[in-house]
């Protein structure tokens, strides 16, 4: 019962060792929760290409339309995991239904199967974000909370670089093929992760962001909306910062795959999402560590402006070693935006009881905008080139940034 007390109180209820496992769940669910991405985009154009009816249009599409499956589960799934117990054997199964979309990729073909599995790996995934949240909050509790999302990113991100660094790697010796059953790999792995941690650990009164059991029932969709004009006004942001930056990396591939070819240009992506990612990781832990002190609001607004000129620099050259380095802005751009996402819905949120599903609501919008970014930015790569796409993509983070600067208030409690 103490432990319980404390977590309503908002002080960290369990010794650090309950929280260890969230460690290692959040280090090999890296690659998992994000999908394929920008290595799906190289397989389809650069391998398959368009002896099988692949070019970036119809990639983009098949895309776009598994990110508005994940989209459609994304507030749904946060409901869920407001209403139930069984957050463990939700992720567990989330994570095979990933490992067996994953396997079956190189034996499918057509658009329609490609699709399809896509899709459902994407509905799956849904359930990663909140659940991962839910459990931290409900074993950290709120006066945590920013701090273990940020080394939470930071395991995220590490193994993002690990994986990465192991796709480019093997597809150098064996072709991009070889990154879904890497990804199936890594699923399974997490599954072990996801049993070591202790359901008793979990209040999850606090997992929903409230006091108690008794304070606030979950909620429908329609009375969070209703409830926090703050919580449109940050969906309205997060999904122009990832309609903006969804498209990025998977453009960079694509340059890529017609400048060097499929397999080099795998490993060549490998290795921007190593440096991207190994850039994350110490931002991660500076912003989870930070924000409450430094406030919501100025850090987000630097994350935005970072998008923009990465973007923009991207029109400078399409050199190889340029891509490169100029992916690594991706680290502090996208670092931020990860690390503050779930910190900010929580301080909406707070005390609503409706943490999880206000996520999800977050979420979807913010997935509509990923999901829309390839389509976006693949019919314009089609239409004028790479160049104009970028430069889209770079305007699109720019009134991200305005909005964000002239509507949103500040949603830290600062600490002085």
């Amino acid at each position: 019962m103490a432990d319980v007390a404390s977590a309503r109180s908002g002080r960290p209820h369990h010794a650090p060792d309950r929280a260890r496992p969230l460690d290692a769940l959040n280090f090999l669910l890296a690659d998992v929760r994000d999908g394929l991405g920008p290595y799906l985009a190289i397989y389809l154009v650069a391998v398959r290409g368009p002896s099988h009816g692949w070019n970036e249009a119809t990639a983009g599409l098949v895309m776009t339309i598994a990110g508005i499956a994940g989209l459609l589960a994304t507030a749904p799934a946060g409901i869920l995991v407001d209403r139930i117990h069984a957050k463990r054997a939700l992720l567990i199964t989330a994570a095979l239904i990933v490992t067996l979309a994953s396997l079956s990729l190189p034996f499918v073909s057509g658009f329609a199967l490609v699709t399809v599995g896509q899709s459902l790996a994407a509905a799956a995934g849904a359930v990663f974000a909140p659940g991962i949240a839910a459990i931290t909050l409900g074993i950290v509790g709120p006066k945590a909370f920013a701090k273990r999302v940020g080394r939470n990113e930071a395991f995220n991100h590490a193994g993002n670089a690990v994986s990465a660094a192991l796709a480019g790697l093997l597809a150098w010796k064996f072709g991009p093929v070889v990154v879904f059953w890497l990804m199936a790999g890594l699923a399974a792995l997490s599954i072990g992760a996801i049993l070591r941690v202790d359901p008793a650990a979990i209040d999850h009164a606090a997992a929903r962001g409230c006091d108690s059991d008794a304070d606030a029932r979950p909620a429908t969709m329609r009375e969070t909306l209703r409830g926090s004009p703050k919580l449109a006004i940050f969906a309205a942001t997060a999904f122009l910062f990832h309609l903006a930056n969804a498209a990025m990396l998977p453009s960079v591939g694509q340059l890529l795959a017609k400048r060097v070819g499929g397999g080099e240009a795998t490993s060549l992506i490998a290795a921007c999402i190593v440096g991207a990612q190994l850039v994350m990781v110490p931002v991660a832990i500076v912003v989870g560590r930070n924000a409450d002190r430094w406030g919501h609001k100025p850090i987000l607004l630097a994350g935005f402006a970072v998008l923009a000129a990465r973007g923009v620099l991207y029109t400078l050259s399409d050199a190889p070693f340029w891509l490169l380095t100029i992916q690594l802005l991706d680290g502090i751009g996208a670092g931020i935006f990860g690390a503050l996402f779930p910190v900010v819905v929580a301080a909406i949120m707070r005390g609503t009881g409706r943490f999880n599903a206000a996520q999800g609501i977050a979420a979807t919008l913010q997935g509509l905008g990923g999901a829309l970014s390839t389509t976006l930015a693949g019919a314009i790569i089609v239409w004028g080139g790479y160049t104009p796409a970028f430069l889209v993509l770079a305007g699109i983070a720019g009134a991200g940034l305005l909005l964000y600067a002239v509507a949103m208030p500040e949603t830290a409690r600062q600490e002085r």
